[in-house]
């Protein structure tokens, strides 16, 4: 199995620790650098192959936006994983623009943070569901870059696109029975396959997945 390199980000040593403990015996991680502030984690960055970056957004000094627009503009292969207390929409905007691949609450569950990271590192996105509003906004404003590539439409049927075209375009589950024209119970069944295919946690995750990895039926 391949390792990858991680490196935690954020100046509150518990916070740290508390991260460390949770990865260190993780069967897909190498090894785990730490950095308390920007200028650590461009140091370390720089003598070492990184593959992820645990990024906190309160950093002293240079806060986390712009230490990761600069480390994404040095290294741009590396995924940046945001995880914060902070869900202002100006914030997640600015995240967004500066390429992280995720975006965190500090409460997320260790083992949610383990899964995550493994379809981080294979390409994935992922924004807690706090911020997904702002996030889908931002994609229907095409403030979000879309990805060409399809991927093989995640395996959804023909008519679990057409749901996800409609969840996407904001109808609830009475408007996609009625504009399908099947049942509620079939409807929410569809949701619920879509969710699991996706591998989201709701609707609006879910619609930010299809604009973001270009899903059309």
């Amino acid at each position: 199995m391949k390792k990858y390199n991680i490196l935690i980000v954020e100046d509150h040593a518990l916070t740290r620790f508390a991260l460390l403990t949770s990865l260190k015996e993780v069967d897909f991680i190498n090894e785990i650098f730490e950095a308390e502030d920007a200028m650590s984690a461009y140091d370390i960055l720089n003598k070492n192959k990184i593959d992820v970056v645990l990024m906190d957004l309160g950093l002293p000094g240079i806060n986390g936006v712009k230490a990761t627009k600069e480390i994404k503009k040095i290294h741009p292969y590396v995924k940046v994983i945001v995880i914060t207390s902070h869900n202002e929409e100006s914030e997640v905007l600015e995240c967004l623009d500066a390429g992280i691949s995720a975006f965190c609450s500090k409460d997320i569950k260790p083992d949610k943070l383990i899964e995550l990271m493994k379809d981080i590192i294979k390409g994935s996105i992922w924004f807690d569901s706090s911020v997904s509003e702002y996030v889908l906004k931002s994609a229907r404003g095409g403030k979000v870059s879309v990805n060409s590539k399809k991927h093989d439409n995640f395996n959804l049927t023909t008519k679990e696109l057409k749901v996800l075209e409609l969840i996407k375009n904001g109808n609830s589950n009475n408007e996609i029975a009625k504009k399908l024209n099947i049942s509620i119970n079939t409807t929410k069944v569809h949701v619920c396959s879509i969710l699991q295919k996706l591998e989201v946690d709701d609707r609006t995750q879910a619609a930010i997945k299809a604009i973001k990895d270009n899903i059309t039926g």
